[in-house]
């Protein structure tokens, strides 16, 4: 049973580390919003809400860490696809060294 500290511990370690798996995610396909918190939930066991989200999309949109496009459903209301560009792909790679390297020096 984890203390309320560790609790609270493991919700900032999650929260600070999402756009690495955001990232990670986007890297193996493009994503709708939804549809990428799916993934998360899935893959990462992270539960994001869409609040979360959205505003950490648009904010690595804002670093040209992704792109994105509208498609059109055959339901009629489009949804935006989110892809990793090759500067994210770049900063994707820097982000796993580097929590790489710091799980080393933690483990030591």
């Amino acid at each position: 049973m984890k203390t309320e500290f560790l609790q609270n511990w493991d919700t900032q370690l999650k929260k600070g580390i999402l756009p690495l798996f955001v990232l990670k995610a986007l890297s193996k396909k493009e994503c709708y919003g939804y549809e990428l918190i799916q993934e998360l939930k899935l893959s990462a066991g992270l539960e994001v809400t869409e609040g979360t989200i959205y505003p950490l999309l648009i904010r690595l949109m804002k670093y040209n860490l992704l792109t994105s496009k509208w498609v059109e459903q055959p339901s009629g209301i489009p949804r935006k696809y989110y892809q990793i560009s090759d500067l994210g792909k770049k900063a994707l790679k820097e982000m796993k060294s580097s929590i790489q390297m710091t799980m080393t020096k933690i483990v030591k």
